[in-house]
């Protein structure tokens, strides 16, 4: 899969179309335009890198309303606004849920480059931190039952000899699972144990709206 971060732009105006298309092209980004937000819903493919680019006066299904949909269906996109006719509720809408900039055109094609380069840079930064929780998630689901009990007791600070009078098993048997756990969650030290889980915990939270 190429590595080359994708622009979504949705604009109901061919001529606007097809200039960033070329504006964006020329800046290195693939390009994938659409004249409906129906258009990039039915086609939307939310494991390529990138961003959109989301005029919000569109026929139909609009941008405010496209990005909620976006979001509703967990498919986070960073998406920056353009529109001829901008308003206050509508960009503090755009904002709130998530938009990285709000531009009226006619824009400046700096103006525009530079917020696309940080929306890109921001799902970059989330594909990371969504590919490392899932990788915790994967280590956590490997370890057995007995091996789940002894991390709770660790990363809540209990010695060893209080685990395992609180499992009622020997003390150097929850050594050789604390060994265990450490090898499979791939913990240097307890404190990056702690992290890890308190990382994993986190992610569980509901996504404020």
């Amino acid at each position: 899969m190429s590595t080359t971060p994708t622009v979504f732009v949705v604009d109901d105006d061919p001529a606007i179309l097809r200039a960033l298309s070329r504006l964006l092209k020329e800046a290195g980004y693939g390009v994938q335009t659409y004249s409906t937000a129906q258009a990039l819903l039915e086609q939307h493919d939310p494991t390529i890198p990138g961003c959109l680019v989301l005029d919000v006066a569109l026929p139909e299904l609009n941008g405010l309303q496209l990005q909620q949909r976006l979001n509703d269906a967990g498919h986070e996109r960073f998406v920056v606004f353009i529109t001829g006719h901008g308003d206050v509720p509508s960009s503090v809408q755009a904002m709130k849920a998530g938009a990285v900039d709000y531009l009226t055109k006619p824009f400046d094609d700096t103006a525009l480059l530079a917020a696309v380069a940080v929306a890109v840079e921001k799902d970059r930064h989330a594909r990371e931190r969504r590919q490392q929780f899932q990788s915790i998630q994967s280590r956590i689901a490997s370890l057995t039952h007995r091996e789940h009990e002894v991390l709770q007791g660790v990363i809540a600070g209990r010695l060893n000899k209080q685990i395992a009078a609180d499992l009622g098993i020997a003390e150097k048997t929850i050594k050789v699972h604390r060994h265990r756990v450490m090898e499979k969650m791939r913990a240097a030290s307890l404190a990056e144990l702690v992290v890890m889980t308190q990382q994993a915990d986190r992610r569980r939270l509901p996504r404020a709206s």
